[in-house]
Order: C-alpha cells, then sequence, then structure tokens
C-alpha cells in the first residue's frame, strides 16, 4: 500500500486576516482526501508562534466567524533552513515529524507576501502557491499595479502615500474624482479599505490604513459589476468559470465578505456574453502570468456598462471558507474541493521537482 503524504496545513498568523485563515484551514482540513494525505495542523498564532495542533480541537467557536480563535496546543515547533520538511518540536525534541508538502492558508502579511514562501524554499520542502516574487508583488497593491500598467494590461487610475503629510483631499480628487478608496497598501479580505465620498471621510480613512501598513494606496472608484475568475496551475494554467458579485451593502468590506449573511451574494457562473466571458479568462490568465504567479491566483475585476474591463487586483492564497468564490467557480467548473487540493498539492511537487533540477553552483 502506498504510503501517505503528509501535508502541513500552515494557518493562522500575524495578520489582520487571521481568522479567514483559520476558517479557510478548516475547511481544507475537512476537505482533503484522506486515504491519500495525512493532514498536519500548524497554527500560528496573533504573535507569530507555530504550534502542532491537534486534529480533534484546533479551533475554538469554529461556527462562529465573529468569536473563532485558535485553540493553541503545549507543542511549540519551528521550521529550520535545510531541514527538507522536519518539524523540529521545541516543546518535546525527542517527537518527529517530516512534511512532504505544505499548504499555506495564510492571508496577508506574514504569509501571502513571500516571507513565509522564502522560508519553505530555504526548508527545501515543496509548497502549494505561488514562489517568493509572485507572492510579493501580488500582494503588493502598488507595485502589482505598476506591473500590470507596464504590460499594457487595464487598471484603474490610482495613487500611493508613504506618509499622511502628502495625502492631500482636494489634490487627489481633482486626480481622481469622489468617490475613492483608500487602502493599506499590503493587506486583502478589504481590510483597513474605506470608501471616501467627502472631506469628512478622508481623515479618518487614511489613518485606519495606515494602521496596517507604512504604504496606502488611494484608488479611482469604478461603477461596474464585481466579476472573479479563479486560476489552477504553473506553466500552462486553467481558468475557471468567472462568478459575479452582487452586493446589497455599499461596498465589499470585511463584514460583508465573511460576517454579514445578507450583504452580497455570489452568481456562479455570471450572467455575462461568451464573449465578454472569454475576455476576462484571458485577461486573469495574462494577470497570473504577468505577476510571475503559480499554483493559484484569484482575479477580481470591474466590468463597466460599455463592456470596459479593469484588473482590480490578484489573489495569491485566495480564501477556503465554505463561502469563498476561488473553490465554488472551480466547483462550478468540474473540479470538487477535495479534487482542486488534491491538483494544488500534486502542482506544488511538479513544481519543487523540476526547481531540484537546477544548478547553484
Amino acid at each position: 500500500m502506498k504510503q501517505k503524504l503528509n501535508v502541513g496545513i500552515l494557518f493562522g498568523g500575524k495578520s489582520a486576516e487571521h481568522e479567514v485563515s483559520l476558517r479557510s484551514a478548516k475547511n481544507i482540513f475537512d476537505a482533503i482526501d484522506k486515504k491519500k494525505y495525512n493532514p498536519v495542523l500548524i497554527g500560528i498564532d496573533k504573535s507569530g508562534k507555530w504550534f502542532l495542533n491537534n486534529k480533534a480541537n484546533f479551533l475554538l467557536n469554529s461556527e462562529d466567524p465573529k468569536i473563532i480563535k485558535l485553540n493553541k496546543s503545549n507543542d511549540s515547533v519551528i521550521l529550520a533552513p535545510q531541514s527538507n520538511g522536519r518539524i523540529i518540536n521545541l516543546s518535546h525534541p525527542k517527537t518527529k515529524q517530516v512534511l512532504d508538502v505544505i499548504f499555506p492558508v495564510l492571508h496577508g502579511p506574514f504569509g501571502e507576501d513571500g516571507t513565509v514562501q522564502g522560508l519553505l524554499k530555504l526548508a527545501n520542502v515543496p509548497f502549494v502557491g505561488s514562489g517568493v516574487l509572485g507572492s510579493a508583488v501580488g500582494m503588493d497593491k502598488d507595485i502589482m499595479r505598476r506591473l500590470l500598467r507596464d504590460a499594457g494590461l487595464p487598471i484603474a487610475k490610482f495613487l500611493v502615500f508613504e506618509n499622511k503629510i502628502n495625502c492631500n483631499f482636494n489634490k487627489i480628487t481633482k486626480k481622481l474624482g469622489l468617490p475613492f478608496f483608500v487602502k493599506p497598501a499590503n493587506l486583502g479580505s478589504s481590510v483597513g479599505v474605506n470608501k471616501v465620498k467627502n472631506k469628512k471621510d478622508f481623515s479618518k480613512a487614511v489613518s485606519e490604513a495606515f494602521q496596517y501598513d507604512k504604504k496606502i494606496t488611494v484608488e479611482e472608484y469604478i461603477n461596474g459589476r464585481e466579476i472573479e475568475c479563479s486560476i489552477l496551475g504553473n506553466e500552462n494554467p486553467m481558468v475557471s468559470v468567472p462568478g459575479e458579485i452582487i452586493l446589497k451593502d455599499d461596498f465589499y468590506s470585511y463584514k460583508t465578505k465573511y460576517v454579514s449573511k445578507t450583504g452580497a451574494s455570489l452568481e456562479i457562473p455570471a450572467k455575462i456574453s461568451q464573449h465578454l466571458t472569454k475576455k476576462i479568462q484571458a485577461l486573469a490568465i495574462k494577470t497570473f502570468k504577468v505577476l510571475s504567479c503559480e499554483g493559484l491566483s484569484r482575479v477580481d475585476f470591474f466590468l463597466k456598462k460599455n463592456g470596459e474591463i479593469i484588473i482590480n487586483e490578484i489573489n495569491t492564497i485566495p480564501g477556503f471558507t465554505s463561502i469563498s468564490m476561488y473553490p465554488r467557480l472551480w466547483k462550478a467548473s468540474g473540479i470538487s474541493y477535495s479534487k482542486l487540493i488534491d491538483k494544488l498539492i500534486q502542482l506544488a511537487i511538479q513544481r519543487f521537482k523540476r526547481e531540484q533540477k537546477l544548478k547553484y553552483s
């Protein structure tokens, strides 16, 4: 009988998206093919410490997104450079645990931005998703947009600020109009994001965004339908059917995405023409390739009334919660949750084997 692969599910983390990550990890753990894979749960608390978690009770309040928590274990662990996937248990040094592949489900900074990916490369272990470069540029809304713009792809107008002093409301409105969005440059799940409709909203929005990042983006408001596509693959990626987010709230905020049951609904597949579907899918693939992404991503678009398509952003570790667009789009495209996880793991192993053949000296 073929031995099961040990798959480390790495989740939680220091990011403001910690709770989203917990929910994503639960869904991956529930859906992974346990006849083929042995899931090993590694939870990272909000201070950045790693723990080997018990499969039976690794989460507290798992059904409530408002109060979900990581249930810390007594096994504190680390992953060292050139360990080939061997987890070092600081609490019980004699305990041996080797991971064949790691599935990072860490949304936001310290997980989706290339930091963990660099560690996993140093540890010489296969991992799911983009490498250091694709993760870093996909996370940074400023760098991401500059690369897309230079590749001739359609993006909204945006401005970048590294301090509050230069954030002049009148100058911004002259360039972008009203309303506009203020966002931390390196964060996701709409954390720290505000829609600014007047001068009164502006100062508070800027202050909040700077709480999460040393750099913020101010982006033109696009009046259009919100369309998303999922990507799967390495050198020859596949693209899912597009889906649409139909908003009832003012914008797709953190609360709307993960807490509110009435703020938005998903229409899968999106009700758009075959011509627009193909155009959006082609743009999704181009975005993925321009940004050096691998494994998986979700690309978000605005579709204007005149048929113009604007790329909003890419998400290199999209949500895997029960209501997340990424797995639901693949389900509508004929790939089940369990099969999707299997494909992502196999893609990670294929890339690792390819990279092992490269010369470094």
